[in-house]
């Protein structure tokens, strides 16, 4: 180790990093005696930040510190020197070896990730120990209340603030924006923040973005709400639980979702954000999230416990998610379902999951309102403009006005029969590989749902593109693997959500 400290000039470097990394020339490192992902002090005459260091004998000379987007801030002569593992690398640790974490070793992991102190393979190391080894009742609580402290929180002043979530894991089920118009139009206050996609070809955030802008700060969401009772932004602009945003990029290319994280993620930012009820859809079901009923009965349990720690009135719903709701599926095509429901047609799946979910949470807030009502007189939808156009979309936005990918290709029935199957995470892989949620207008359109008849040669399915490239992958998968199956009718065929 590096006795004393070395003095290092600032340069940028224009290398993208979530995390507030540097690079140094191999000499200084071993000057200093630091080796990559270790962690250096970086002091100047006004400020000191701590940096992880990446090792280069090429990008950076000797007596150059190369600074990354979150230390761009730094200039000049600095001093540098090698600085202590952060203390909750040896809870992390702990964890891995299945050991029960206490309230001090969770709040010492989340101050760590807050403060950006923990690198990409500790951060990885971290949600693989939550994955494989689980986390009590007591430490969800712990951490889904930590990481509500973490960033800012909405304070509505109202005793009334709703909200809906939904665990995800079904293909489509583009629920969100009809449910928040349907609420807001009733006179109940739902500021709904949600998430881009993670694993899927959609999330909430990237179909309402094809709207409007969400990405809005905590000012421009509070004027959206006052004028309109709802509002539909992504929650990363918002600052609230960030904590859960460092932890999803982890998540994000080992593609897993550990049950107690999913329970913290999801309340810290409902605590966060204001909310008072909450309307919590778990769906189950082959390929999603949550595999069978048994599950689902307790990650519902699990749900209410700790968001009554959180003092979140909650309800949970278990629903079917074996098969895909709506027939777009990708950012556009699931924005094109959203408004043809909203003016009254759409997928009648989507639609009716849409209205028992508003109605359950209305009822939560002891509202009085008729939720097919607020549909058929056109009055959801009438919020819905609203909403969009405060959040500064196009209000008269018509459905064919979305046009998807103009590359498509249609995957025919091999035979006779009657859908069978469709596979929930075979659908979401061909409207990733074709584009989606990165390519706006990719993903597929079910022409053929689960129960439907169907002769040899009809479409089951038709893959939109913006590129060929993109389009080439999303049917070499689909050649290869079964996406929807065409089989005899059954009595167990035509369960639908």
């Amino acid at each position: 180790m590096g006795a004393e400290p070395v003095n290092l000039e600032v340069t940028d470097v224009d290398i993208g990093s979530e995390t507030p990394t540097v690079l140094l020339n191999r000499g200084d490192a071993e000057e200093l005696g630091v080796n990559p992902l270790d962690r250096i002090i970086i002091r100047s005459d006004t400020e000191t930040e701590t940096g992880i260091v990446k090792v280069t004998e090429r990008i950076v000379d000797r007596g150059e510190l190369g600074a990354t987007e979150k230390l761009r801030h730094l200039s000049g002569d600095v001093d540098v020197s090698i600085a202590p593992k952060p203390g909750s690398v040896s809870c992390i640790r702990r964890k891995l070896d299945d050991e029960e974490l206490t309230r001090e070793d969770i709040q010492r992991i989340v101050k760590d990730v807050d403060h950006n102190m923990l690198s990409d393979i500790e951060l990885g190391a971290y949600v693989s120990a939550i994955y494989c080894n689980g986390l009590s009742m007591e430490e969800t609580i712990a951490l889904s209340e930590e990481m509500a402290e973490v960033g800012g929180s909405i304070d509505w002043t109202d005793d009334v603030v709703a909200d809906k979530h939904s665990v995800g894991g079904v293909a489509g089920n583009r629920v969100t924006p009809v449910v928040v118009s349907l609420v807001a139009a009733a006179g109940v206050k739902i500021p709904k923040t949600s998430s881009r996609a993670i694993t899927s070809p959609a999330g909430t955030a990237d179909t309402v973005e094809v709207f409007c802008p969400v990405e809005l700060g905590i000012d421009e969401m509070r004027d959206v709400v006052d004028r309109t009772n709802g509002c539909m932004v992504w929650g990363g602009s918002v600052d609230l639980s960030p904590v859960d945003d460092q932890i999803i990029r982890a998540e994000h290319p080992l593609s897993i979702d550990p049950e107690g994280q999913v329970i913290a993620s999801v309340l810290s930012k409902k605590k966060s954000a204001g909310s008072t009820h909450l309307v919590l859809d778990v769906p189950y079901g082959e390929g999603a999230k949550v595999g069978d009923l048994p599950e689902a009965r307790r990650l519902a349990r699990d749900f209410k416990r700790v968001a009554e720690h959180l003092d979140i009135e909650a309800e949970c719903t278990i629903t079917r998610g074996g098969s895909p709701v709506g027939r777009g599926i990708g950012p556009l095509l699931e924005a094109r379902d959203v408004l043809r429901v909203l003016e009254g047609e759409g997928p009648e799946d989507l639609r009716l999951k849409s209205l028992k979910l508003a109605e359950i949470l209305l009822e939560l807030v002891e509202a009085d309102a008729q939720v097919e009502e607020l549909l058929e007189s056109g009055q959801a939808l009438e919020k819905f403009r609203e909403i969009v156009e405060a959040q500064g979309g196009d209000p008269d936005v018509a459905p064919g006005d979305l046009e998807p990918g103009e590359l498509v290709h249609d995957v025919e029935a091999p035979r006779g029969g009657y859908v069978t199957d469709v596979d929930n995470e075979a659908v979401a892989t061909v409207a990733r590989r074709a584009g989606a949620p990165n390519d706006e207008a990719a993903g597929l359109y079910l022409e053929s749902k689960h129960g439907d008849e169907v002769a040899r040669g009809d479409v089951l399915y038709r893959v939109h593109a913006e590129k060929q490239e993109k389009l080439d992958e999303a049917v070499g998968y689909a050649n290869s693997n079964t996406v929807m199956r065409v089989g005899d009718k059954t009595d167990s065929l035509v369960e639908r959500v």
